[in-house]
């Protein structure tokens, strides 16, 4: 596994039609090398194709088209149509790939082709529930978890009864704390048969991926499950939760395949003990609120958390779940953004169309995108910062925390002042970020034993070179003065 790798996320259904001809519909197979090499180019290791799975066009006309859904199809695409909506891609029949992408062989192309040029390939697993009109129900009904008559009646929008013709009752699948997802069943994490079909699916995923991002991972972790469901599971159920599915799950596989990723979608600050069951990174969506609303004390305080917590967390600042994140914060602050998740401990995770500054977050039943002009600034930014952050000493280096301090004795602004350093044998970057709207400064001592009497300092962004004392920084500390928003990524 590699330390501190970075991973682009893709919409697939919705992304596949930038390849489109006039005459044809664009598959996997027709995506050209080139572009894959691009992201390699970049310094990106893993691609997330998001919702390749077969969905059941059954359940569309009946689930997909309430109100909030109707205004967030609006929102996104004013003139969108009834083909232009293809279900929610968490809405699974069966793992296999979606026709319109292709066939299995074509997804075994695909991962040789991108493990030449160095990318893995990451795909969806989600435990928790499958469509509403999975053909599972029929062939597999001992998979999801079965309710009373009576049950179903009293919640009719929790509960549904797949055939009218049979008197069989399931639970749609569910976040404790919001409504049920009316398109999925919930599978039975009661049952030892559910299990081990989510274990056997696991295992053939093996063989066309290099690893699993897993949907709301923490949603069945036994107590949140037995919790959730507590008033339809029977006693015997409630008995049946012996060990946790995830570090049987993930035994199991990395038994057969070491280097398989685990990476889970997780929330409720129920990350660590994820990580504690196998999972190889988990997202921390604490540090995406905290750069978007909170203050550097804030930022600092999390980004002190153990060594072995933060190597495993996932850091993002925009996803399909979340705001494009021009579209809530300004350019500048985007950017600053951009630059802390890029340059410290962790995964480090980016949406397509985050570089091209789109501002429109698409629905996920949606499969056609609207047409957005390109930011170029802001892409030339990422193609920098990406290419700076693709160099060994932030991927293999050792990273240290660093402590700003007052510019002189009635400056306050050095508390707006991230900064942290990366050291990798004779290499060295040092990352400054002034994460407010003010002018701020601050002195930061850094350690410069070794270095010449003049220190030469580089900053990558910027490509200004400075010259300070090397005794100055080491007694008083380097001074540092940046605008709102502003960064250097020094290398000395």
């Amino acid at each position: 596994m590699q330390n501190n790798p970075s991973i682009y996320e893709i919409n697939t259904r919705v992304w596949i039609k930038r390849f489109d001809t006039p005459t044809h519909k664009a598959k996997l197979k027709d995506v050209p090398l080139s572009y894959w090499q691009e992201l390699a180019g970049l310094g990106i290791e893993y691609v997330w194709l998001m919702g390749i799975w077969q969905t059941c066009e059954s359940i569309i006309d009946k689930y997909c088209f309430e109100e909030n859904l109707k205004k967030n199809y609006s929102k996104a695409l004013k003139d969108w149509k009834r083909e232009d909506i293809a279900g929610s891609p968490y809405s699974i029949d069966v793992y296999q790939i979606n026709e319109s992408l292709g066939k299995k062989d074509d997804l075994l192309r695909l991962k040789a082709a991108l493990n030449r040029i160095g990318l893995k390939l990451i795909l969806d697993f989600v435990p928790n529930h499958f469509s509403a009109g999975s053909s599972l129900i029929q062939t597999n009904p001992e998979l999801f978890l079965q309710v009373s008559g009576q049950t179903f009646r009293n919640e009719p929008h929790t509960f549904f009864q797949p055939r009218i013709d049979k008197v069989e009752y399931f639970a749609h699948g569910r976040d404790p704390f919001f409504p049920a997802w009316q398109d999925t069943v919930q599978v039975n994490f009661c049952s030892n048969e559910a299990k081990e079909y989510l274990i056997q699916t696991l295992l053939k995923l093996t063989e066309i991926c290099d690893g699993a991002r897993c949907d709301m991972a923490m949603l069945v972790l036994n107590n949140v499950f037995k919790n959730t469901w507590a008033g339809v599971l029977s006693e015997s159920c409630l008995q049946n939760f012996k060990t946790e599915f995830w570090s049987d799950a993930i035994s199991a596989v990395k038994n057969k395949h070491a280097d398989f990723l685990f990476l889970a979608e997780a929330y409720w600050d129920l990350e660590w003990k994820l990580q504690q069951l196998g999972f190889d990174y988990t997202y921390d969506k604490r540090l995406t609120d905290r750069l978007k609303h909170s203050y550097t004390r804030e930022i600092t305080e999390h980004l002190h958390a153990e060594n072995s917590f933060q190597k495993k967390s996932i850091r993002f600042i925009e996803n399909h779940d979340e705001e494009r994140i021009i579209s809530v914060l300004s350019k500048e602050k985007s950017k600053a953004a951009a630059i802390a998740i890029s340059t410290i401990q962790g995964m480090r995770f980016y949406h397509d169309g985050q570089f091209d500054g789109k501002r429109i977050k698409l629905p996920v039943q949606l499969i056609r995108e609207p047409e957005e002009n390109t930011h170029h600034e802001l892409k030339k930014f990422y193609v920098k910062l990406l290419k700076i952050c693709s160099y060994a000493v932030f991927k293999e280096g050792i990273w240290k925390i660093l402590t700003p301090i007052p510019s002189w004795e009635t400056n306050f602004t050095y508390q707006n002042i991230l900064a942290w350093e990366w050291r990798l044998r004779d290499e060295r970057r040092v990352v400054i970020i002034n994460y407010s709207e003010f002018l701020s400064s601050c002195r930061i001592k850094l350690d410069v034993t070794g270095y010449l009497e003049e220190l030469l300092l580089t900053d990558l962004l910027s490509e200004i070179k400075y010259n300070r004392s090397a005794e100055e920084v080491h007694s008083l500390g380097l001074y540092v003065e940046l605008k709102p928003w502003q960064a250097h990524i020094f290398s000395l």
